[in-house]
């Protein structure tokens, strides 16, 4: 693979980058070769403003969507113990748990109380969790509170369960909507590279599976979300390499499926990570490395409608300079958030202080659904919610 910064030769050709940002904006597939170009040649202030404009042609109105759910870890226990996680525990670890019933009625009954209908429940990849008691978990939660919607578990655990089960991805996936499942986080993906993962994560799925769920998913009808870890070992062209893998499956999804309705990169949290600790790989990702980042996400997935910026991780003023350079939305509020922020995530945001933020930015605070739906007013919203 070339390696852009390598051209020294006056012999050689440079990429032509204003053309291969007007492919961007004119909704064409680029090269992985296009995309490194674009990020170690392109100004920042270039790549802003040529996301900006492919943000206000999708989405003219200059809403910028948030939502209120909640995340609930399942159980800390998992068998990837992953680098660059600190919040998983083995099953024998005396901190180990996975929630009972009653855990879970409190914490529902608080979303509610705040206008929120979600929850996204995340676990690991429990060695003695299989499909019936996923199965039972959301046929439990959807019978207690029917209006309640389940964005839960991700590409890893599925493959997990599946394997655990000796059945196939599809099977599980199937099996989970009727017993409550709504939609797909676009959880574990990090970087779509098995180079990277067999470093960081080897006891998880391979780069081929994650991108299988992600297609069955879509083929049934589900909609999900994905999302990129940056800013540890990666090269450049993996980063891009990964955007264009997203890219091409959701090229794939049937005409009448959402498919990947939107994509959150996020830069690693590396507080009291092994990565950190033992291997010495810090976070160095900047403000306008992230929002860079942003940028060129915006251009080159042209057919993924919505960019969240990651206010969690990189704070408010950075992610309010990413809603003008191709973002248009702000994420969850994030209740009970608790991965990220043992790794070193400690923004937080109420209802008010997200909209506020937005309004700041010089946007429209506009309350969503997990599918991208939009509710006119949050305050009318709230009180149906909380009847």
């Amino acid at each position: 693979m070339r390696i852009l910064s390598n051209f020294t030769s006056k012999s050689m050709v440079l990429p032509d980058i204003k053309n291969i940002i007007n492919n961007c904006i004119s909704g064409k597939a680029i090269s992985i070769e296009d995309g490194v170009a674009l990020w170690q040649q392109a100004g920042l202030s270039e790549l802003m403003a040529a996301a900006d404009f492919v943000r206000k042609k999708m989405h003219p109105d200059s809403r910028v969507g948030w939502i209120i759910d909640r995340n609930v870890n399942i159980t800390n226990v998992c068998i990837s113990m992953c680098r660059f996680c600190n919040f998983c525990r083995t099953a024998k670890d005396p901190e180990a748990y996975i929630l009972k019933p009653e855990d879970y009625r409190s914490r529902i009954e608080e979303l509610f109380a705040l206008g929120g209908d979600q929850l996204l429940l995340q676990g690991g990849m429990h060695p003695e969790l299989g499909l019936d008691f996923y199965k039972d978990l959301f046929s439990a939660l959807k019978q207690e509170y029917p209006s309640l919607k389940l964005h839960a578990l991700g590409p890893p655990e599925i493959v997990h369960i599946a394997k655990k089960e000796k059945l196939e991805v599809v099977d599980v996936l199937r099996q989970l909507i009727s017993s409550g499942l709504d939609s797909l986080p676009g959880a574990g993906a990090e970087i779509l590279s098995d180079r990277v993962r067999h470093q960081l994560s080897p006891a998880k799925c391979t780069t081929q599976e994650w991108l299988d769920v992600m297609r069955h998913a879509h083929r049934l009808g589900m909609i999900t979300s994905a999302t990129m870890m940056f800013g540890h070992i990666e090269t450049i062209e993996e980063r891009i390499q990964h955007l264009l893998y997203l890219r091409d499956v959701q090229s794939e999804k049937p005409a009448n499926a959402g498919g990947f309705l939107s994509f959150i990169p996020w830069p690693f949290q590396d507080e009291h990570t092994q990565l950190r600790e033992k291997y010495g790989v810090q976070n160095k990702v900047s403000a306008q490395e992230y929002i860079r980042m942003i940028a060129i996400t915006r251009l080159i997935l042209f057919n993924i409608p919505n960019i969240q910026a990651s206010w969690l991780t990189v704070g408010k003023e950075t992610a309010q300079l990413c809603l003008h350079a191709g973002a248009n939305d702000f994420g969850s509020i994030m209740i009970e958030e608790r991965v990220v922020a043992v790794a070193g995530a400690h923004h937080r945001f109420d209802a008010e202080g997200i909209q506020q933020a937005i309004t700041e930015a010089g946007f429209i605070p506009a309350r969503r659904n997990q599918g991208f739906e939009y509710f006119d007013d949050f305050k009318k919203t709230t009180a149906t919610d909380t009847n």
